[in-house]
């Protein structure tokens, strides 16, 4: 029975602690969700006019010939314009490279076979990152194509936009990435989020629907709790080779070349053997 509760406290510390950084959590919320979607897109590119009327999740975009993409929310609104969300906690993840592929990959993915290319839609990838990428202290960054010679718009219909979740002061997008870091739907600011994220946190259906990112989150915490078992006996292997180099009076340069371990502990061995 205590098994039971321990499992069961787990469960309800993760789903309590979750916000919507966490992109398992994002694309539940997301998935088929349009008034929210929508509110997302609107307060990012600051424009009420869209009108999202199609909304999927972690939707593969197939290249036989090379490198497939996963995308995390992929939206389109009434005019058939293409929308990429990501979000991105380590800013590996977020490179201008990769913004550029999925650019590529929307586009080699919407261009029907015969069709002009002219009747390309307009595409937006989209990066929320955990840290400012940038290093600028900008809550957003849009990615513009233009000619070096006039500086006019490109105009390909290309856009690439980098939002920064650490910056969340009190504008429609600094309460926007408050509710993607906060855990709390009754403390969130946009209701279309705030209803969905209360749906799994207090909902027996939503406990449920939940499941998998449990099952996720305990196989990471197992893994790297056996990672940290293998390091620790990794490192008390190599104390006991450090206490037999020392009794063989071997240099303290030596042992720490060959054991890996720092000086300092070296060091404190050593004196612990003479005391």
């Amino acid at each position: 029975m205590q098994n039971v509760m321990e499992r069961y406290q787990t469960f309800r510390q993760v789903v309590d602690d979750i916000t919507l950084m966490n992109n398992r959590f994002m694309n539940k919320v997301f998935d088929g969700n349009i008034p929210a979607t929508q509110r997302m897109l609107r307060v990012i590119l600051k424009n009420d006019k869209i009108k999202v009327h199609k909304v999927s999740v972690q939707q593969w975009l197939q290249n036989l010939y090379g490198h497939s993409a996963q995308l995390d929310i992929l939206a389109e609104d009434e005019n058939g314009t293409q929308f990429n969300v990501e979000i991105q906690r380590s800013d590996e993840g977020a490179s201008v490279q990769r913004a550029r592929f999925y650019c590529g990959a929307l586009d080699m993915h919407f261009l029907d076979r015969g069709k002009k290319y002219e009747a390309l839609p307009d595409a937006y990838v989209i990066f929320i990152t955990e840290s400012d990428v940038f290093k600028e202290g900008r809550p957003i960054y849009n990615v513009e194509r233009s000619i070096n010679e006039s500086g006019k718009a490109f105009g390909d219909g290309s856009h690439i936009v980098y939002v920064n979740a650490a910056c969340q002061d009190d504008t429609p997008l600094g309460r926007l990435m408050q509710d993607f870091n906060c855990n709390d739907p009754a403390k969130m600011h946009y209701k279309e989020l705030a209803d969905r994220v209360n749906y799994f946190k207090t909902s027996k259906e939503g406990e449920i629907d939940m499941t998998d990112i449990i099952e996720a989150y305990a196989n990471n915490k197992a893994e790297k709790a056996a990672a940290k078992a293998a390091e620790e006996a990794t490192h008390q292997s190599n104390v006991e080779v450090a206490k037999n180099l020392l009794m063989e009076g071997m240099s303290e340069d030596f042992i720490v070349r060959t054991t890996k371990l720092s000086l300092e502990e070296v060091r404190a061995l050593a004196a612990k053997q003479s005391a």
